[in-house]
Order: C-alpha cells, then structure tokens, then sequence
C-alpha cells in the first residue's frame, strides 16, 4: 500500500504540465485536448489523453486512458495512494472510475461548466453513499489548461466568428 505523500505545489505543476503535454498530443490528433496523467508514490504510473474519436471508444476520456494504464502495469484494479492530474473537471463517468479504482487525489485544471461534477454541475466525491472519499483540489494551472481547450475550438470553428 502507498503511503501518503507531502503536498508539493511544485511537484504538482511539473506533473500537470506533463498532463498538458498528453493533452496536446490529443490535440495533434484531432481529439478534444485533455491529457491526464496517474502518480504513486512520485512515480508516473499511467498517462493518457482523450482519444473517443480515434479509437471510437466513447469511454476514451484522458482519465480513463491513464487509469487503464497504470492498472494494467501494476496489475491491480486498485490504486491507492495515488493522484489523478487532469487538464480538465472530470465528468460523472470518470468520477465514478476515480472512486472505483479508489484513488487517493484528483488535481484538476480547469473546470467544466457543462458536464464537470467536482464543482461544476454537483459535487459527486462528496455523495454521502460513496465507500470512498477523493481529495479534490482544482484550479491548478487552470489558465494553461483553459486556453488550449479554448484554441482548440476557436481552430475547429474556423477561427473568430
């Protein structure tokens, strides 16, 4: 089991770029640029990024890429211990999968006012019936995450309107 790690601000900019680096190779793809990547014990375990269209696989959100890999090399269903740095609020199907695989943290960037449940559209880790608790901490390079998602769209709608 994991032990619980000290709170490194540092440490957890330097993970949430390399989230935003995962993000931009979904981009270059021509998927929504979401990147996430999956930390145990200071250790990159899983990353991923958001690949629906490429794989047409509606469940290929950046969190679910990055947990299936990190599951898959631990060979474990669980990860405890671990932090989830996304790019992006996760939604109510990657909420359920992060307490599923019991990880321990998500630190996101920027928030999803339309399907977002960490604060967003409700706050689904904090569902009395859940058997899992998830430290939640938002906001995290949340400017660099919005505009590549912002540049992104503008890109696809072909440019300013």
């Amino acid at each position: 089991m994991s032990r619980p790690r000290i709170v490194d601000r540092s440490r957890d900019e330097a993970f949430m770029r390399e989230a935003l680096e995962q993000a931009a190779l979904g981009a270059q793809r021509g998927e929504v640029p979401v990147g996430a990547l999956l930390v145990q014990d200071g250790e990159v375990i899983g990353r991923g990024f958001n690949c629906p269209i490429s794989t047409s696989d509606p469940s290929a959100h950046a969190e679910m890429v990055a947990i299936r890999a990190a599951a898959g090399a631990l060979r474990n269903y669980r990860l405890p211990g671990s932090t989830l740095y996304v790019t992006l609020e996760p939604c109510s199907m990657c909420a359920g999968l992060i307490v599923h695989s019991r990880i321990a943290r998500v630190v996101y960037g920027t928030t999803e006012p339309k399907a977002g449940v960490a604060v967003s559209r409700g706050q689904f880790f904090e569902q009395a019936f859940l058997n899992h608790r998830v430290l939640i901490e938002g906001g995290l390079l949340a400017q660099e995450c919005g505009e590549l998602l912002s540049a992104f769209f503008k890109a696809r709608r072909g440019g300013e309107r």
